[in-house]
Order: structure tokens, then C-alpha cells, then sequence
């Protein structure tokens, strides 16, 4: 079963940035997202809110991950690549920390759909698309750094980090919150884009959707200041930029 993880793993790796919408597209596909939970509406705006805080944990775990000690992200020529073992930071409190932060964030988008299908179904399907790149990786990693990494992987956990080490982990490292804005733009625009788009989905989908125009017209109002605040980021990271 790993070997056949690990080919998929690669596959899903070099493809990851295409599919993953499309994937997010055919599972909220199933069913449009309830405006209720048993005839309740605040336990609908209940779990909306438990949704945003998994959402802004997991870009909360990338912005401390990349903001300590930055790991060269996507690859090489969209293969599994690393030309050093990075064990510093919150990659001394587990292997796959930026992963981590994924699937909280993809674990809020489903859960601020709402529905039970496309809750499990998409939890479930990105724990192992995530945990078959995992492996993709850590089969790259072990053939190239042999003995270090194996004893990395034998003294620090793969998936949940110990927050109990955290001080110790970032001693003496200082934060640099322009690295994670430069280097996480993107994913923080979408996070939002997501979660704001499934919450129109719901209003879009109620019958009289014209008594809650203003609403969807803010909503709208925020996606495209994402959409302009990611196209300015990007203006700014062409620039030569220093960054301390």
C-alpha cells in the first residue's frame, strides 16, 4: 500500500496547485451548504465561527513556520527537492508542520460548508492526499540525507507538533512577519477567497436570496480586495527587496 501511496504522493505533488480547486469544486458539488443545523441558526453561525478559527489556526502554524525558518516550498521543477534537511523552528516540533497548517485550514473550508457529506468526504480525502505526499517525501528524504534524516524522523513527531517545546524550538530566532507576508500571500488571499465564497454559496442558494443582496455585496467587496491586495504584493515582490 505505501509503495503505491508514494507514486500517488508524486503525482499529487506535481499537480497539487491545479487539482486541489477542482477537487474542493466536485465535493462541494454534492450538496449546497445547510442555512440551518436542526431547524437552529446559531448553531449554523456557531460552527461558522469554529470554522474561521481552524482556518486562521492553520494560517497562524504557516506564518510561525515560515516566519522562524523558511523552507524552500514547491520543489523543484514541480518534483519533491530539498538541498538541505531543515530541523530548526517548528520543524523541530514536527515533520510536517506547513502540511499541518494545510489541513486545518482545508478542515475549516469544509466545515464552513457545512454539510455532513462534504465535511467528512473532503476531511477525509485530504488527510490522505497529504499523508500520500507525506510519504512521497519522506522517501525523497531518507535516499538523499540517509542517517540524519532517520534519526529526525525518530525524535521528532510527522504530523502534530509538541507545542510544549515551542519556546525552546524558537530560542533566540526572531520572527519576521514581512517573510511570511512575502512568502504566504498567496495562500492567505485564497484562505479567505474560500471561505468567503462557500459562505456565499449558502446565501446563493436560498430561494429569496434578493433580501440578502447587501450581504453578498460585501462579501464580494472582500474578495476583490484580496484579489487587489495579492496583485500589490506581487507588484512589491518583484522589487528588490531586503529582507532582514
Amino acid at each position: 500500500m505505501k509503495p503505491l501511496m508514494i507514486r500517488i504522493g508524486n503525482f499529487l505533488f506535481r499537480y497539487r496547485n491545479r487539482l486541489f480547486p477542482v477537487l474542493i469544486l466536485a465535493i462541494f458539488s454534492f450538496a449546497p451548504p445547510p442555512t440551518e443545523i436542526f431547524r437552529q441558526e446559531f448553531l449554523e453561525g456557531f460552527k461558522d465561527i469554529i470554522a474561521l478559527a481552524l482556518a486562521i489556526s492553520g494560517l497562524a502554524v504557516r506564518a510561525v513556520v515560515i516566519g522562524y525558518a523558511y523552507i524552500k516550498r514547491g520543489g523543484l521543477k514541480k518534483q519533491v527537492y530539498a538541498d538541505h534537511l531543515v530541523t530548526e523552528g517548528m520543524f523541530s516540533l514536527c515533520r510536517n508542520p506547513l502540511y499541518f497548517g494545510n489541513v486545518l485550514i482545508y478542515i475549516g473550508v469544509f466545515l464552513m460548508h457545512g454539510n455532513p457529506v462534504v465535511l467528512l468526504t473532503g476531511t477525509a480525502l485530504y488527510l490522505f492526499i497529504y499523508q500520500c505526499i507525506i510519504y512521497a517525501e519522506e522517501a525523497y528524504l531518507g535516499t538523499k540525507f540517509g542517517s540524519s534524516y532517520a534519526d529526525y524522523c525518530n525524535t521528532v513527531p510527522r504530523w502534530i507538533p509538541r507545542v510544549r517545546h515551542f519556546h525552546r524550538a524558537t530560542e533566540g530566532m526572531a520572527f519576521n512577519m514581512k517573510l511570511v507576508i512575502i512568502k504566504d500571500y498567496a495562500t492567505i488571499a485564497t484562505t479567505v477567497i474560500a471561505l468567503v465564497l462557500t459562505e456565499a454559496y449558502e446565501y446563493i442558494a436560498l430561494p429569496n436570496i434578493y433580501t440578502h443582496i447587501r450581504y453578498l455585496l460585501f462579501l464580494s467587496a472582500v474578495v476583490i480586495a484580496c484579489g487587489l491586495w495579492t496583485a500589490i504584493v506581487r507588484i512589491i515582490k518583484k522589487r528588490p527587496v531586503h529582507i532582514a
